[in-house]
């Protein structure tokens, strides 16, 4: 009976002790955060081409280009790639004659990985708002690890004959021609299956410009909308960059997106305006 009673009480003591392991380790299991990372900073004497009606003709404005870390219990994404770290070797930077705007990179995204014990191998998944160099810029340091998730139209955009023969952003973006990729093949792709990443289908600045939807346990909704606004004006205004692909598609998704954020009742960030950025919190910190 003394045994039986001390079997018993064993028993009791490991299936409580599994118990509490299990509870423990679902308490530290990492909630969705997000990291706002700086990867890049454009200034802009004449912002003239961000507008096709002339809004912004002879105005100044200084962009950050951020970089996005989303982590997950199943996996990190970074969302936007922006310049290349090689840039931050150049303490002046680099001239972007085409837009008339100097580049200049005062931290590099691998620095920031390994703030945080990371290093580009350990990131699982990878997708941009678009295909141009300052969301593309990095993709050569994840290329042969991570996933890379794109909108099939902007895979083929950026792999077109005119992307090969431009000595510039040609060899950022070539690496990433055989890396391992997801189609978003839907209007809506759920990166991680349970809602709280989606990548929504934005079209009109590139042919599968895609904007990025994060449910964060404590702080709610963030919307990530890559280049659908520039300045902190565009959004209010609804201007058309001169150099979209197509104006009205890029209208219809400027509405998409509006009312994507309002359904999630979303803090909606604008990509490059500084006071978005400044927003969230300052690297390392996260937003969760």
């Amino acid at each position: 009976m003394k045994k039986n009673l001390l079997a018993a009480a064993v028993a009791l003591a490991a299936l409580t002790a599994c118990n509490q392991q299990q509870a423990a380790e679902t308490e530290a299991a990492p909630a969705v955060q997000l990291y706002a990372m700086e990867c890049g900073r454009i200034s802009f004497p004449d912002t003239t081409a961000f507008a096709d009606d002339g809004s912004f003709d002879g105005v100044a404005r200084d962009f950050v280009d951020p970089c996005y870390l989303i982590r997950h219990p199943d996996g990190d994404l970074i969302w936007d790639l922006g310049f290349p770290d090689q840039l931050a070797r150049s303490p002046d930077g680099m001239r972007i004659e085409a837009l008339n705007a100097q580049v200049t990179m005062p931290v590099t995204l691998a620095s920031q990985l390994a703030q945080l014990d990371l290093t580009p191998a350990d990131i699982e998944f990878i997708s941009v708002s678009h295909s141009h160099t300052d969301h593309m810029g990095n993709a050569g340091l994840f290329a042969s690890t991570a996933t890379w998730i794109v909108d099939p139209d902007e895979r083929a955009h950026a792999f077109r004959d005119a992307a090969r023969a431009d000595a510039q952003s040609w060899p950022l973006i070539a690496p990433l021609e055989n890396a391992e990729t997801r189609l978003i093949e839907s209007d809506a792709y759920d990166v991680f299956g349970d809602g709280s990443v989606k990548i929504f289908q934005a079209p009109g600045h590139t042919p599968g410009h895609t904007v990025l939807l994060v449910q964060l346990p404590n702080a709610g909704a963030v919307l990530l909308t890559g280049d659908m606004y520039h300045l902190a004006e565009s959004r209010d205004r609804q201007t058309v960059p001169r150099f979209n692909v197509d104006r009205a598609q890029t209208l219809a998704s400027m509405q998409r997106v509006e009312e994507i954020g309002h359904a999630a009742n979303a803090r909606v960030i604008r990509q490059h305006v500084q006071e978005d950025f400044d927003s969230l919190p300052r690297f390392p910190e996260a937003l969760n």
